[in-house]
């Protein structure tokens, strides 16, 4: 249990829980694990998704529409974690958190054996709160840091997040892209600065070149849009295309995670250096 990233590139998947239906969730997210998925980022259907595109937003509305609220989401984890050690954040929008309260959030997402969330539309100077609660119960608080971000704040995210940050590879909503933006690895050089933490790149990542490219420059790949069109695209076999979808995305030769090099130049072993 834990949010470690074994190889590198790690992956990490998104799943928009409740679509097509709660018990398909469950199966696909295992189906992830077991393909290779380190980290699952559960995502809370919401009725504005903002920051997303027509896929997920899609997905939201079929997961909203079967009622799914953030208290299942929650229940959810606590069967995948009876079954499964990997990584668990829950990934939501702000108003189903407020909505439950900031203290039962927190008290719940710990009982149910999450490590922790990522809140996509609550500010790093809005945190406050959220992190005396999170920080209460030793869960892992991710923030999103953008190509836009000033040194300046990227400093308040690094410092603010925990687990890992989440690199947004480029500005405007989720959504396949055909190439990966350059924006991606200066702005993961530009953390570095500030954080020791593994940086994860999400935002636009929707085949293998992608996912290869992307773990040349950043610890983990995240990986959601593709999984959620695979899911819609698939109905009845959700499990075995995001699994199949996961197997080949990973097909890249795994370098050394960032811990296992530093135990390596602790031995004396001449570690590759991968700091950009």
């Amino acid at each position: 249990m834990g949010v470690t990233f074994a190889k590198r590139p790690s992956l990490v998947a998104y799943l928009t829980c409740g679509d097509p239906d709660l018990p398909t969730s469950r199966e696909v997210a295992l189906a992830a694990i077991s393909a290779g998925a380190e980290v699952l980022e559960l995502g809370v259907p919401f009725s504005d998704p903002v920051a997303d595109g027509p896929v997920i937003q899609r997905a939201s509305e079929r997961a909203l529409r079967n009622g799914t609220s953030l208290d299942q989401v929650l229940t959810l984890a606590s069967e995948i974690r009876r079954e499964s050690d990997a990584g668990l954040i829950i990934f939501t929008y702000l108003n189903p958190v407020l909505r439950m309260g900031m203290g039962k959030f927190a008290e719940r997402a710990a009982a149910s054996g999450v490590d922790g969330a990522l809140i996509t539309d609550l500010p790093v100077e809005e945190a406050d709160e959220y992190l005396r609660q999170m920080r209460k119960r030793n869960l892992v608080t991710v923030f999103l840091a953008a190509p836009t971000s000033t040194d300046e704040r990227l400093k308040r995210i690094a410092e603010a997040s925990t687990g890992f940050v989440y690199a947004v590879s480029r500005t405007g909503v989720t959504g396949a892209r055909k190439d990966l933006a350059d924006d991606a690895q200066k702005l993961v050089q530009r953390l570095r600065k500030f954080t020791k933490l593994p940086i994860a790149v999400g935002f636009g990542i929707s085949g293998p070149e992608h996912f290869a490219a992307a773990g040349k420059f950043a610890d983990a790949v995240a990986v959601g849009t593709a999984i959620v069109h695979t899911i819609e695209q698939n109905p009845g076999k959700e499990a075995q295309a995001v699994a199949k979808l996961i197997t080949q995305l990973s097909a890249v030769s795994p370098q050394p995670s960032a811990s296992d090099r530093r135990a390596s130049r602790a031995r004396g072993v001449a570690g590759r250096d991968l700091e950009f």
